[in-house]
């Protein structure tokens, strides 16, 4: 007999409880099984690899088990190269529902009919699941999984054939009792797609549940203690607290960086002993640079219209456009799972933040030719006043240039600060930025590890504050002082630097910017400003 397979944390497809760590999935479902009894249609959405996939699964089997209920998820993927023809995508989505029941392993009375109804293209998908139903002696269920994957006219195709069944049921007419869409989007697209109206005041439509619309969340800090703890009883290597703090700061609970970092530390990194901090932080900057394929799906948005007139001002710090279109665009971002919420114009996470801010840079990085050790000073502390002059050489030689390259332009001074920064700290030290939509600012904390001279491990830490004086404002300067207070108050710092750049046709030429000077702010901190 072969003894238990070791388990792992996830970074791949759906979780399978023999070999990989996972919390229970249908707990983090807690409304479907209701809407389910209830025969309702609704929608389950959430980013791309939180779980929505294994928690379908699993509650389709939860529901098949009980007898009363044959519940089926299957995969629209296939459907995606059909694109408009829905004669195609009719078939695909068939052939998945049979593959499907096939691998479940159900007695030939809940198998779907063989062949199926052959009737006019644009009708067949209704006729399929009607003959099924009818013919099945349970409750028929299905979850369709990578809704998303339907295009154009096939979607519309699909979504009104399930809306005609639907509404036929009352007249006795045999139909699947319940319907899942999963995907990426919430159900106010699926409305639109299939006729209804995004108001809700279509009632047609099968999709017009929109309060009922349901979201995979995110763990929580006690989930994600929950999930690493199977791994210590397991293997009996602990993570500390204070790493499982770290990685719920650092992640907000995204499912899949929950499980990369513990597979970054445990398994690439091969960490024995007790997890900590240092650790989790180290396997941070290993996820970013190595750019895994779950960073990279959110990095190719970045340059989408829609996400970019989101994210835009978030990281400018202005406010967002206020036209009609705007909810729509912030939904969909949210529903990509970059920022935390549609009233909430934040970036998601702190990984997420910076994985943006160092992919909109790379362009700068790459011109920063300085060796990021020149910049340790003999007792291993970091000279970040020779870094601000530096960066007002590299401000006046390539920073014309840079603006006007810039996709991003209404963040473009933040953007390429933020890659000088990260070109010459991020090879000792670390960065963390703060910024959302109307602050008006960015915040910087460096971080700097060296050692003291009785060889203790002490942290440098050094605040910077980003400001952007913009045509027909007033200088930003006292505003800045009461911010960069605030912010130094917050992290209990004595003294740190405002930098202002000046965005005014009126500024000085290129080659005049870069002066310091010295300030105080509200309660008498001593700070450095930059104007560049």
């Amino acid at each position: 007999m072969r003894p238990p397979r070791a388990k792992s944390f996830n970074t791949t497809g759906p979780c399978d409880p023999q070999r990989h760590y996972m919390l229970p999935p249908t707990p983090r479902i807690p409304q479907a099984r209701a809407l389910i009894d209830m025969d309702r249609y609704f929608v389950l959405h959430a980013p791309r690899q939180t779980g929505k996939t294994t928690a379908l699964r699993t509650l389709a089997s939860e529901l098949t088990a009980e007898g009363d209920i044959a519940a089926l998820m299957f995969s629209c993927e296939r459907a995606k190269a059909a694109g408009d023809d829905v004669g195609w995508a009719e078939s695909l989505l068939l052939d998945s529902i049979r593959a499907a029941a096939a691998r479940s392993g159900w007695p030939d009375e809940l198998l779907p009919p063989d062949p199926w109804p052959q009737v006019t293209p644009g009708s067949r998908f209704n006729e399929a699941l009607s003959e099924w139903s009818r013919r099945c002696p349970r409750r028929l269920v299905l979850f369709f999984d990578e809704i998303d994957a339907l295009q154009g006219t096939s979607m519309v195709s699909i979504l009104s054939q399930l809306r005609d069944g639907h509404n036929a049921r009352p007249e006795g007419h045999p139909f699947p009792t319940s319907i899942v869409l999963c995907g990426l989007r919430d159900v106010r697209d699926y409305k639109v797609t299939s006729g209804g109206a995004p108001d809700g005041s279509n009632p047609a439509s099968p999709f017009n549940i929109i309060t009922k619309s349901l979201r995979l969340g995110d763990f929580t800090a006690d989930q994600i203690a929950e999930l690493y703890d199977q791994h210590t009883e397991a293997t009996g290597q602990e993570f500390t607290k204070d790493a499982v703090d770290r990685v719920f700061e650092l992640t907000q609970g995204q499912p899949w960086l929950v499980n990369a970092l513990a597979h970054e530390i445990t398994f690439e990194m091969a960490v024995t002993g007790a997890i900590t901090t240092g650790q989790v932080e180290q396997a941070k900057e290993r996820l970013i640079r190595a750019r895994a394929t779950h960073l990279d799906a959110l990095v190719a948005r970045l340059h989408e219209p829609r996400v970019k007139r989101v994210l835009e001002p978030i990281v400018a710090g202005t406010v967002p456009s206020m036209d009609d279109s705007i909810d729509d665009d912030v939904s969909y971002v949210h529903d990509l799972g970059l920022i935390r919420g549609p009233m909430d114009l934040e970036i998601a996470n702190p990984i997420y933040r910076e994985v943006l801010l160092r992919v909109l840079g790379d362009r700068t990085a790459r011109l920063v030719k300085a060796d990021p050790r020149s910049f340790v000073l003999p007792d291993g502390r970091f000279d970040l006043a020779r870094l601000l002059k530096e960066f007002v050489v590299f401000w006046r030689e390539h920073g014309e240039v840079l603006i006007q390259q810039e996709g991003y332009h209404e963040a473009a001074c933040q953007i390429i600060l933020m890659a000088f920064l990260h070109r010459l700290v991020n090879g000792g030290g670390y960065l963390d930025r703060e910024y959302a939509a109307g602050t008006k600012r960015l915040d910087v904390l460096v971080r700097w590890p060296y050692t003291g001279p009785e060889d203790e491990r002490l942290m440098q830490r050094e605040a910077m504050e980003l400001k952007v004086w913009r045509t027909n404002r007033n200088d930003p300067l006292p505003d800045g002082l009461v911010q960069l207070d605030r912010y130094l108050d917050r992290l209990t710092l004595p003294t740190g630097v405002l930098v202002i750049f000046d965005r005014r046709p009126e500024a000085p030429p290129w080659k005049e910017r870069g002066g310091f000077e010295q300030a105080t702010t509200p309660s008498g901190r001593p700070v450095t400003v930059l104007r560049v």
